[in-house]
């Protein structure tokens, strides 16, 4: 069959929409009838080419935020049915692994595959009109019309539920807002800050108002994001880590934030240093953006600020959530009015305006702008 697909064909590059062939469901897999996707920055990451791909992974269909309906269920593949509406996943789940079997699935060692576009066979599902083929970023490219997933990277959803607000629980939402709840592990009283409050910091605010934060600190230099963190549960929100640092110290007799949870679209080496500075003894800085891969060995931090006050740097893949188990906790907290979703969509796209809305996201015009699909 054919769809069409928004395709990376060089690092650095722009989204080419384009008509792919796709190949149908093959054993414990689903074909995916795409219905809205995030723009996350993690595509940008890699059309930057801050991100590299492994070699030969372009050509590569991107996108790895979104939500849809299972057109079509591959041969011996029970529990699935055509017409299920599905929450798609960037880390697959084996559920035997030592990490799936801990509680971690987002720590699954299938998770390694992400970047190369390829299932855990070696084989691909897309090929371009000349024969090429076509990798599947994060194995579910859902800037495609159409896309053939393995069960792994699914997760099954209420049919009720808007698929235009679900798709954000594929990735922004669950790596906000469980920076907070379970990386940063914000208790009832503390005091956060939030570095950056785009498409995943406004849900790390979100997250930690939840959790009972007495005061929740947002830091970005956009008046949006500022204003859009003071409606979904900031109680501060400054343009610089110096304003707020001052605030989290006057709140806490001088000692400092209880976390501060960095979520920049491209974190640097400083951002971390400004993060570690403005905790407390024992305090947490919670690494949730990705940078430059160059950068990855320029840490500026002292260690013996580390170590003298104990403070401890944390990474946070997707929120250190478990995408089985979160997404549909997370849907249910919608359903109530507990968590907000609808209000975090800025500007919707089509899958042939895509660049643009990367262009907003860089500009600071969106929290977070989602391609609509047609039908």
């Amino acid at each position: 069959m054919r769809t069409k697909a928004a395709v990376l064909f060089e690092q650095p590059g722009k989204w080419e929409t384009t008509e792919v062939e796709l190949e149908p469901p093959r054993q414990d897999e689903l074909l995916i009838r795409m219905a809205a996707a995030g723009l996350c920055h993690s595509d940008d990451h890699v059309a930057t080419g801050d991100l590299p791909t492994p070699p030969g992974a372009l050509p590569m269909a991107g996108g790895h935020e979104g939500a849809g309906i299972v057109e079509a269920v591959g041969p011996d593949t029970p529990g699935w049915k055509v017409g299920d509406h599905v929450v798609l996943s960037f880390l697959p789940m084996c559920g035997t692994c030592r990490w799936c079997a801990s509680g971690l699935q987002n720590l699954c060692d299938n998770g390694a595959r992400v970047l190369s576009g390829v299932r855990s066979d070696g084989t691909r599902r897309m090929r371009l009109p000349d024969g090429r083929e076509v990798g599947q970023a994060a194995g579910v490219s859902t800037f495609a019309e159409l896309s053939t997933v393995s069960v792994q990277s699914a997760v099954k959803i209420p049919n009720d539920i808007p698929l235009t607000a679900a798709c954000l629980t594929s990735c922004g939402v669950p790596t906000g807002w469980g920076a907070a709840v379970r990386s940063a592990d914000i208790r009832p009283g503390q005091v956060v800050i939030v570095m950056g409050v785009g498409g995943i910091g406004i849900n790390a605010v979100q997250g930690a108002a939840a959790a009972g934060a007495s005061i929740v600190i947002a830091v970005d230099p956009v008046e949006l994001k500022r204003e859009t963190a003071l409606r979904l549960g900031a109680t501060h929100a400054v343009a610089t880590m110096a304003e707020a640092t001052e605030i989290a110290r006057a709140h806490t007799n001088g000692q400092g934030a209880d976390a501060a949870i960095l979520c920049i679209g491209v974190n640097r080496p400083e951002h971390i240093a400004e993060g570690v500075e403005s905790i407390r003894k024992a305090g947490t800085c919670v690494l949730v953006g990705m940078g430059k891969a160059a950068d990855d060995l320029n840490m500026p931090v002292s260690v013996r600020h580390v170590v003298l006050y104990q403070k401890r740097i944390q990474g946070s893949l997707f929120g250190s959530s478990s995408p089985s188990r979160d997404i549909p906790a997370m849907l249910e907290l919608y359903r109530q009015g507990r968590l907000k979703l609808d209000e975090l969509i800025t500007t919707r796209y089509t899958l042939e305006t895509l660049n643009d809305g990367y262009a907003d996201m860089r500009a600071g015009r969106n929290i977070r702008g989602v391609v609509v699909f047609d039908g």
